[in-house]
């Protein structure tokens, strides 16, 4: 099934013992992925069932697909063990589920010579990720849970499936809300990008048609495509799968009917500057600054150099707030602006609280373990956050799930306040503000998450 569609499981009245998680996705082991630190296998289309209790039927369901750049991680990663999650929150049930990444599922090739038979080659992962919600839709009343009340739920490269989700095709009758954290539809790629970056992959390997790919050993294929900085690899907006501008579908109101509450760290790009050290970040960062501003025109360069001059702090400060934009704050603002023109909903988050890892600040990251109930994590955190607030933040994302408004009162808020967190609305531009001490609602023109000026037009020209 290697570039194929994925297919319905063959029914099975067998009975397992579940000791361990189904394999990771085929990637190169990295020490920031626990999921790549685990046994890989092409064979990777596997899901996980967290459940606490059977104290209700009906229980709403939040569905969770990881983050990794589509290059990396899997449901493995002890940052996503469910158990503590559900304990807490018996009223609802989680779901993780596991898809193809890297050249297996996105990898354009029906260019080739033999790719006719290839035609869903570029959008396999996120195939993947329908196949497993339809499993769900199917089977999840067996373990008590609601098939018409699921929230998918991801971060990062998992932020930006679940807001491309919405825009396929059928896909509305799988899920009625949509958590994205740090991630928007715009980390994908176009056509005339991924035929490249096929291009370049083939070019690497020495092969020409896709029967010399299929020959090629998996662990040659991963450090291959791992070894090419320029190999960049997403979904694709391929007009057939994906449509060619997701701002314009979420404008027309291709998820109206779905509630959205999103939100990015203060922070995001510190995650790599604390990742790669400030002398790697800085001259990675140049390269992708370089990448990004020889596609504006002069009078764009122009604003966005503006930006960067009047960015204040250390010396790494200017090119990853700059970078922040391109990748994350721009793009999340567009994704409700757009969504809200439509017709949608949409509520909004600003997660604040400070990692005590040199360097890592608020970065891209660092509020999974807070989410997940997992706070003895502290590999991107370094220490435990406040519990009050932690618990407060879950209740919201699991009160979403259930409702579809994260707001809370004070008689179920784990803090003991009322919490109302208002939609995002295209002229107050109001936020929920996830201070570890102060939970409050303010104007996005106050806390200035994009310049709307010199950096929002940004969110016109993707990640990639």
């Amino acid at each position: 099934m290697r570039w194929k569609a994925p297919v319905d499981i063959v029914p099975d009245d067998g009975v397992y013992e579940a000791y361990y998680n189904g394999k990771s996705p085929c990637q190169e082991e990295n020490i920031t992925e626990g999921g790549s630190l685990y046994v890989q296998g092409e064979d990777c289309l596997y899901l996980d069932v967290w459940k606490a209790d059977d104290s209700a039927k009906k229980k709403p369901v939040m569905v969770w697909i990881h983050g990794g750049a589509y290059e990396m991680g899997g449901t493995a990663d002890p940052l996503y063990e469910g158990r503590n999650l559900v304990k807490e929150n018996p009223d609802v049930i989680l779901v993780s589920i596991e898809y193809r990444i890297g050249v297996f599922g996105f990898l354009h090739l029906s260019h080739l010579p033999d790719g006719k038979d290839y035609p869903d080659a570029q959008n396999l992962g996120l195939m993947d990720q329908i196949m497993a919600l339809k499993w769900v839709h199917e089977n999840i009343a067996s373990f008590g849970g609601d098939p018409d009340n699921v929230t998918i739920w991801g971060e990062s490269a998992g932020a930006g499936s679940v807001t491309l989700l919405p825009l396929i095709e059928g896909s509305h009758k799988y899920f009625k809300r949509v958590i994205a954290q740090s991630g928007a539809p715009s980390l994908s790629r176009s056509t005339e990008q991924a035929i490249w970056c096929t291009n370049k992959l083939m070019d690497e390997l020495g092969c020409k048609t896709v029967a010399d790919l299929q020959k090629v050993d998996v662990k040659k294929f991963v450090k291959t495509a791992a070894s090419l900085i320029a190999l960049r690899v997403a979904p694709e907006r391929d007009g057939k799968y994906l449509p060619l501008n997701p701002w314009k579908a979420y404008a027309n109101g291709a998820a109206k009917d779905i509630y959205i509450l999103q939100g990015c760290n203060k922070d995001e790009m510190n995650y790599f500057v604390s990742g790669f050290g400030l002398e790697s970040y800085i001259a990675w960062g140049n390269q992708r600054k370089a990448e990004k501003l020889a596609q504006l025109t002069e009078e764009e360069k122009a604003f966005v150099e503006s930006f960067c001059n009047d960015v204040k702090g250390e010396s790494y400060e200017p090119l990853s707030r700059l970078l922040e934009q391109v990748w994350f704050n721009a793009q999340l603002i567009r994704t409700s602006e757009e969504q809200t023109r439509g017709g949608g909903k949409s509520y909004v988050y600003y997660f604040t609280p400070e990692s005590s890892l040199p360097l890592m600040k608020c970065g891209h990251a660092v509020e999974l373990s807070t989410v997940f109930n997992n706070p003895e994590n502290t590999q991107f955190t370094g220490r435990t956050f406040d519990e009050t607030f932690s618990k407060t933040m879950r209740k919201m994302w699991v009160q979403f799930a259930k409702t579809g408004n994260p707001s809370l009162s004070a008689e179920i808020s784990p803090d003991g306040k009322a919490h109302e967190w208002p939609l995002y609305n295209l002229e107050d531009k109001e936020v929920m503000v996830l201070d570890e001490f102060n939970i409050h609602q303010e104007k996005e023109s106050e806390i200035k998450i994009v310049d709307w000026k010199r950096t929002y037009f940004l969110s016109n020209y993707y990640v990639l």
